[in-house]
């Protein structure tokens, strides 16, 4: 299988949310595939509770936006890995060859259909 178009996709992917990540939070020095949510500035005074309650909220909301994007990006290293190290479009459950028409719906695809539910 070339998956050279595919490569691309997943570096296009992977540029994408690094970019959307950056501008949720920053990367932790300790770990750098790790992302840390920052905190939102509204430009708000400390007296001002409302205000204070919608940075709050906002930076919740930030929280849950950042692990997603994070975990797809996880999923996309990962399948790049697997094109690095031949094992890209083979099912981690039985070995077989993943059918290009899932690895081109989805390019992070680890599993075939059919043992799609099990590598959850």
């Amino acid at each position: 299988m070339d998956t050279t178009e595919l490569e691309k996709l997943l570096a296009g992917e992977k540029k994408k949310l690094e970019e959307t990540l950056s501008s949720l939070g920053t990367k932790n020095p300790q770990n750098p595939a790790d992302w840390e949510p920052t905190f939102p500035d509204l430009g708000v005074t400390p007296a001002d509770k409302s205000d204070l309650a919608d940075e709050v909220e906002e930076f919740d909301n930030t929280i849950g936006v950042e692990a997603v994007l994070e975990e797809k990006l996880r999923e996309v290293d990962a399948a790049l890995a697997r094109i690095h190290g031949g094992k890209y479009g083979i099912c981690e459950v039985d070995g077989e060859a993943i059918d290009e028409a899932r690895l081109e719906a989805n390019p992070e695809a680890r599993t075939c259909i059919k043992h799609s539910n099990e590598s959850k």
